[in-house]
């Protein structure tokens, strides 16, 4: 009866064995990772967000046009209020971009006078205090530069629609002042944000913004955007 007794033992211990073998094959063929040849094209976006962005991408008309008579003022003469709210573009910016900003007395929380920015470009901390030496530490960028629009089809649009462009918050954010400067009107396939963890949020931002008003896009940038949304 022992002998049976660990004969029988020792076959509920193989079939445990070979169930447990059998369970492991399944985990690892269900998580095995595709092996992708070199030769292969480039990857395409690996996250619902970047595959909707790059739909929007290839809606947009591709075509540049060097329109002559491009001046800042042709959108407006400084910042503006189009939401009406009393506050104008800048400083509404400031406000939404800002940790713990603090207001001047007396502007109804209109004019912001300091508070801390993590700059999305340089993924850096900045100080902001406003003032004729300091404010510039801090500016407020067009994701959409406004020369790079005019060349793109803001140059057909009425005073009004450029000024709403030209104050509109989905195309702005408060930024590093240098990184601005670097940047100047360049589209995204000659620049993106020195912080290359913003890369995808910023060319979603910019496409988002081309699609709301209808403006085109060149080959170049629209290649520049597509390598970043492949990493996306």
């Amino acid at each position: 009866m022992a002998s049976r007794r660990y004969r029988r033992s020792g076959i509920s211990i193989g079939l445990g064995l070979v169930i447990l073998l059998i369970a492991a094959v399944l985990y690892l063929l269900e998580h095995a990772q595709p092996v992708v040849a070199a030769d292969e094209p480039a990857a395409t976006p690996t996250s619902v967000a970047a595959t909707t962005v790059l739909a929007q991408l290839d809606a947009l008309e591709i075509g540049y046009d060097s329109a002559p008579g491009y001046e800042r003022d042709a959108f407006g003469d400084g910042w503006k209020d189009p939401d009406a709210n009393g506050c104008d573009a800048r400083n509404d910016i400031l406000a939404r971009d800002l940790l713990q900003p603090v207001f001047k007395p007396g502007t109804h929380d209109c004019v912001v006078t300091s508070g801390t920015l993590h700059d999305p470009y340089t993924g850096t901390t900045i100080a902001f205090v406003r003032g004729q030496d300091t404010s510039e530490a801090v500016q407020i960028d067009h994701v959409v530069p406004l020369s790079w629009s005019w060349a793109h089809g803001s140059a057909t649009w009425t005073a009004d629609e450029r000024m709403r462009f030209a104050n509109d918050p989905a195309n702005l954010r408060a930024v590093d002042g240098p990184t601005n400067g670097s940047k100047s009107d360049s589209g995204p396939g000659d620049w993106l944000p020195p912080d290359a963890s913003y890369d995808c949020a910023y060319v979603s931002s910019f496409v988002t913004v081309l699609t709301s008003y209808s403006l085109s896009i060149d080959e170049a940038d629209a290649d520049g955007i597509r390598k970043v949304l492949s990493t996306c």
